[in-house]
């Protein structure tokens, strides 16, 4: 059994892979500036932010993975480079995993390029790919003494496209996943299994990943 932080625990991701951390009985807390509408049975929550990490410090002590499922919107729109800077700081040099749930905007269309976002991507969320595309060049600059994984979700990934949980998907590596018909689709819980199967197996040491069908 691993102990296990969430950052960003209530929203979509986050639940997903509070939710599927629990289902395998690890110890999961999960750290939201918010309480929960629904909370995970068998998760301990904590009010807090990756903004000020101090009053929660004791959160991360002994901690096997610690998860960044934040997202850069409303109030957190322009602050996500500054939680993820503090978290670096915080677990630099410890044996604690670092991981980071990006958007599918930075993934590689194709081996060697161009990225998804290179393309014709909607205006709408170019910020929010922007922001995810500079958290793994974040991480990417680290040194040696942080351990951390970036996984990139499906290009179809949110509570408007939940889908159901199969317990299967497809590992792209730097390439996004796309089925037989050209769609690139994860639902929620299936990326919490991805998620919780790096934390588990360590397959991706300080590099990244997608995820699909």
């Amino acid at each position: 059994m691993a102990r296990i932080v969430v950052l960003g625990g209530t929203g979509y991701a986050g639940r997903h892979i509070v939710a599927e951390a629990v289902s395998r009985g690890h110890d999961v807390v999960a750290v939201s500036r918010s309480t929960p509408s629904d909370p995970v049975v068998g998760a301990e929550y904590v009010q807090g932010t990756a903004l000020d990490l101090a009053p929660v410090a004791d959160t991360f002590t002994a901690v096997d993975a610690v998860v960044s499922a934040l997202s850069p919107r409303g109030d957190m729109a322009d602050r996500v480079l500054e939680a993820l800077t503090n978290l670096v700081g915080l677990l630099s040099g410890t044996s604690t995993r670092l991981g980071v749930v990006g958007g599918a905007g930075g993934s590689l269309v194709a081996p060697e390029g161009p990225r998804l976002f290179d393309l014709d991507f909607p205006e709408e969320y170019r910020h929010e790919a922007q922001v995810g595309i500079d958290s793994l060049a974040l991480l990417e600059a680290t040194d040696a003494g942080l351990d951390w994984f970036f996984v990139h979700p499906a290009e179809v990934f949110g509570p408007w496209a939940e889908g159901v949980r199969t317990g299967q998907y497809r590992d792209g590596g730097d390439v996004l996943v796309r089925d037989a018909e050209g769609k690139s689709f994860i639902s929620g819980a299936d990326f919490a299994v991805a998620v919780v199967d790096e934390i588990e197996q360590g397959n991706h040491r300080r590099e990244r990943f997608t995820v699909g069908y």
